[in-house]
């Protein structure tokens, strides 16, 4: 039982923690300039000199990366986790859709919509090894 719930723990951290971080990026809006590939890099270069950063008791903020003019990258690892331990269908089910939900209405995030970002959220498990990506598109927050 204790196991179980320590699950739904890091499912709900790892959900926070994807929201907590679209959320630190309304300081953002402040490097947003017509340049936007060298904007992401130094939004990414500004948000690694804080990391890594304890997002909650699950989930460590590693670095972030930009690509293009298109992309802002965050590295995440689930310190207390294995792959194996990840239910994937838990997290498309219920992580990804809070995860963009918040990305399409957060007005801290317009910023980002207006420009047409895609946030990419890349886990890993304690031993580094990938678990999943949560991809936030125009597409899908349009």
């Amino acid at each position: 039982m204790k196991k179980d719930q320590s699950k739904k723990g890091t499912l709900v951290g790892f959900g926070v923690g994807a929201i907590f971080f679209a959320l630190f990026f309304f300081g953002a809006q402040q490097f947003f300039k017509p340049d936007l590939e060298s904007e992401l890099k130094e939004v990414a270069l500004e948000l690694n000199k804080q990391t890594p950063m304890q997002i909650d008791q699950y989930i460590r903020l590693d670095s972030a990366a930009s690509k293009g003019k298109t992309n802002l990258i965050y590295y995440y690892t689930l310190f207390d986790m294995e792959r194996s331990e990840v239910n994937l269908d838990t997290v498309n089910k219920y992580i990804r859709p809070a995860v963009v939900e918040n990305v399409k209405n957060s007005p801290d995030l317009k910023i980002f919509r207006d420009n047409n970002i895609t946030l990419d959220y890349k886990y890993y498990d304690k031993y580094s090894e990938f678990v999943t990506e949560i991809s936030v598109t125009p597409e899908l927050y349009k």
